[in-house]
């Protein structure tokens, strides 16, 4: 265990969650401020002094990038005042679907993303359920990446009928994820295919796989107009589905999302709370992810092992 002390800090738009996992970890979230100047700039300073400390900054790079800058600037303040190590905790990572070139000409968001980061100071990021795995390879420095498996397996077997249960992925992309959870639970997966006529615009959507009178579960990692999701659950019951629940990881909740799940064949959207949810849909339920991001930040400052938070 290092005999160096920690400290736990939050930018604006991810207190709430700091707060929780300060809770889980019995300490105080620590104290800085965050002064904003009339062009829309923006100093951060730390009221209370973190030399030699192991700094945790939690702070996810949603919309806008507002909360990105106050990570960076939070992260070169910690070096300047000589933190020992910089350990940014940024649940939802932004910029993650730009992870390739998929079409010429275009940046590549969240290799970007990573080099900020680094070049920032961070010594190590804690994150969960990034768009595509490869992205850990974009830092040359430790990723812990979790999973929001660990909390949602544990509410399925609680919440579920899984004699009449199936998986379905909204698109052949996250198939992996859904058939992680498919082989884990021993459950039948279906896919959807799509095509798309431009970003979060579907144009044709077909089901592969059998959903006849079965509570349908369906898998992924955002949700964030939610289009695709919609479109897939209203499918399902057109296949005949006894019902249409689905899982996401990040409930981005763009506009019209909370209105489209609210007129949809979705009975219930089950999210985290990486990122906050204000929309008012009653079909949402939101878990904590709180415990599993405190109980990690403790592992990695007693260099115990974080193997248990990866169920699938």
């Amino acid at each position: 265990m290092s005999t160096a002390p920690i400290k736990v800090f939050s930018g604006t738009k991810s207190q709430y969650l700091a707060e929780k996992i300060c809770a889980s970890l019995h300490c105080d979230l620590g104290k800085m401020n965050i002064q904003h100047f009339a062009d829309g700039e923006f100093a951060v300073s730390y009221e209370e002094s973190i030399r030699g400390c192991y700094v945790y900054l939690v702070q996810s790079t949603f919309p806008n990038s507002d909360n990105l800058m106050e990570l960076l600037l939070m992260i070169d303040a910690a070096k300047r005042a000589s933190a020992y190590k910089i350990i940014a905790v940024v649940p939802y990572f932004g910029w993650a679907r730009q992870d390739r070139k998929d079409k010429p000409r275009v940046s590549i968001g969240a290799k970007l993303m990573a080099d900020l980061l680094s070049v920032a100071g961070i010594d190590r990021l804690i994150t969960m359920d990034l768009h595509a795995d490869q992205i850990q390879g974009f830092f040359n420095v430790p990723v812990d990446h979790l999973y929001a498996s660990t909390i949602f397996v544990k509410y399925i077997k609680e919440n579920f009928n899984l004699d009449n249960l199936i998986i379905a992925s909204p698109d052949v992309g996250g198939s992996k994820r859904a058939g992680s959870y498919s082989k884990y639970l021993g459950l039948p997966l279906v896919l959807c295919h799509k095509s798309r006529e431009r970003a979060n615009v579907v144009s044709e959507m077909r089901v592969i796989g059998d959903v006849s009178g079965k509570d349908v579960l369906i898998i992924d990692d955002m949700v964030d107009t939610a289009g695709t999701l919609t479109k897939a659950a209203d499918l399902m019951m057109q296949n005949g589905a006894k019902s249409v629940r689905a899982m996401v990881s990040h409930a981005i909740m763009s506009d019209p999302a909370s209105q489209r799940v609210e007129e949809s064949a979705l009975t219930e959207l089950i999210t985290t709370d990486s990122k906050p949810y204000t929309g008012g849909c009653k079909k949402v339920h939101v878990l904590t992810i709180a415990d599993m991001f405190a109980d990690t930040i403790r592992r990695v400052y007693e260099n115990e092992s974080i193997s248990s938070q990866f169920i699938l």
